[in-house]
């Protein structure tokens, strides 16, 4: 299932590195704010422009929702969507630190299943397809490597967001310091990945302003390691929704045991 699509989602991710890599380092991002105060860059809508007409090329049926373009709800009607992040972490691209990925993933009748997630400046691809496990691509030309979370369940790591962290979040790590011992921030979705490759255990997002592109490729690189993304309320995220925040925040964790609230 799913083996073409990866194959091109794959091919999407690499073909918008250079162009990426390109704007980040020549000192004119064309930063712009948008209505809902975040930043967009010069970066971000090429990357956008050229995801789509990779997917869309192979794919024309297949309905879209990205953070870049505008959001044609017709998507709502469509089985299978792409939901793109062009690049996730925005802020961390302005901030020239490195931590910034490119997001594709894909819902079948609103469920996440198959997600591929670039970290740009290393080159590193993180994959995962529902049924078949989640992998790691040292760079485009690796060997994949099959990925699982580890079975941690005390002396856990968490990661928190560079830029987004408030005081819900900080509160509820101290809540549990007798299980976290530790704490990293770490931007975009490579929290989630690092976690499904072993390397944490926990991640929450206490506040209301992620969006499905956020969340989307992470979730299924996430519950094909053997882990969970879900909401709060102990379900998981569903796609391809008329509103696309993600209003009720998620946990990320290694294990269900690990589900603390």
């Amino acid at each position: 299932m799913y083996e073409r699509e990866l194959e091109v989602a794959i091919k999407a991710v690499n073909s918008v590195r250079d162009l990426i890599l390109e704007i980040y380092n020549s000192g004119n991002l064309g930063v712009e704010i948008k209505d809902d105060n975040s930043p967009v860059t010069r970066a971000d809508k090429a990357s956008d422009a050229k995801i789509r007409e990779i997917l869309s090329k192979e794919f024309p049926n297949y309905a879209f929702l990205t953070e870049e373009s505008v959001d044609d709800k017709t998507r709502l009607e469509n089985d299978y969507v792409w939901i793109v992040d062009p690049i996730d972490g925005t802020k961390e691209f302005v901030a020239h630190d490195d931590e910034y990925a490119v997001n594709i993933g894909l819902s079948f009748k609103h469920k996440a299943v198959l997600g591929v997630v670039l970290i740009p400046v290393t080159g590193e691809i993180y994959y995962g397809v529902e049924g078949l496990g989640s992998f790691y691509l040292k760079d485009k030309n690796a060997h994949p490597v099959q990925i699982h979370c580890n079975d941690k369940i005390n002396n856990l790591t968490a990661y928190i967001s560079k830029y987004h962290t408030n005081d819900k979040e900080k509160l509820f790590l101290d809540e549990h310091k007798n299980l976290i011992s530790k704490t990293i921030s770490l931007g975009a979705t490579i929290k989630g990945c690092k976690i499904a490759e072993g390397k944490a255990e926990i991640s929450y997002r206490h506040s209301s302003n992620t969006k499905e592109w956020d969340t989307c490729a992470m979730q299924v690189i996430v519950e094909q390691a053997g882990g969970f993304l879900l909401k709060f309320d102990k379900t998981p995220i569903r796609y391809n929704r008329e509103d696309v925040y993600n209003r009720d925040g998620y946990i990320i964790c290694n294990r269900i045991e690990n589900f603390l609230v």
